[in-house]
């Protein structure tokens, strides 16, 4: 009776401890799955078994950067909770920094506006999205060096009374439009004499299809982007004042790109640089314009 006991016993304790071993397990694994990006280490992202993980966040509509197709074509990338991929100038370099630095990349696709309160709590490690480097920006997020060195320009349709303006005051009367919340509508657009300034679009697409459809006559961007918006529509023209009496007065702080990440995140930031330092303006050039020529051309 007594060995019978001492068995019931034994085989008791096994199983109580087992269960407190799986519960530990699930306790480890659901820290690592809800803790947010870059909260729970240092570097990067969750870790998930032998390689922890870089999220990535952009619009994945914002051609030639960044944008959303429907299968892993020229190396593209799944999209986070979609069936769709990401490509573009941001992939290709997220793709360079996560393997660089040993990690699996996880793109997240987010609205503009929501792309510096995602890394500043923590949902996303860094942004890579197209975004320059302003001294606005940088009261919220930490920037690593530039990623890409752009400079501005504008769109307007062939035909228009603008299609041969040499200079910004050439564009003066413009009704004119951008991107929300980006240098080229807070103080290109305003540097043009007696604009009509319309509205911000939400979006670097909705900027182009406000060109399009009439409803402006002239768009500020980045030279990436106007290079991709001329293979979209044949009917703009770009115009490029860069090294001229009549540029658009901006600084090198407010144009040149970089990737944001959350204030006091150094570790993450000074391996992103490492990586970046490798490359050159060359190599940057380049990569544009491969991520130019594979671009979607739907409008």
């Amino acid at each position: 009776m007594k060995k019978t006991i001492k068995k019931v016993a034994a085989a008791l304790l096994a199983v109580s401890l087992a269960a407190a071993a799986l519960t530990a397990c699930g306790s480890g694994s659901q820290k690592e799955t809800n803790g947010a990006a870059g909260a729970e280490t240092t570097a990067a992202g969750a870790d998930t078994g032998d390689k922890k993980v870089l999220k990535v966040a952009m619009e994945c509509s914002y051609a030639p950067y960044n944008w959303t197709q429907s299968n892993d074509e020229n190396g593209a990338v799944p999209i986070s909770g979609s069936s769709d991929y990401a490509y573009g100038y941001d992939v290709m370099m997220a793709k360079k920094i996560a393997d660089e630095l040993g990690y699996d990349l996880e793109i997240v696709k987010l609205d503009w506006d929501s792309l510096v309160p995602a890394v500043q709590s923590g949902k996303v490690d860094c942004v890579i999205a197209g975004q320059s480097i302003t001294s606005e920006r940088m009261q919220s997020v930490d920037f690593t060096d530039p990623y890409y060195y752009a400079t501005i320009v504008t769109l307007v349709k062939n035909g228009s009374k603008y299609e041969n303006a040499k200079s910004v005051a050439d564009l003066a009367g413009a009704a004119g439009t951008s991107q929300l919340n980006t240098i080229w509508y807070d103080s290109c657009l305003p540097q043009i004499p007696q604009a009509k300034i319309q509205p911000a679009m939400e979006s670097a697409p909705a900027m182009l299809v406000a060109l399009s459809t009439g409803r402006c006559d002239v768009v500020v961007t980045d030279k990436p982007t106007g290079q991709a918006a001329l293979m979209a529509y044949p009917d703009f023209k770009l115009l490029d004042f860069t090294g001229t009496e009549g540029d658009f007065k901006v600084s090198d702080e407010d144009i040149n790109i970089g990737i944001s990440l959350k204030k006091g995140n150094t570790e993450l930031k000074n391996a992103i640089n490492g990586v970046l330092s490798k490359l050159t303006k060359d190599d940057f050039d380049k990569m544009m314009e491969e991520a130019i020529s594979v671009q979607p051309l739907s409008k």
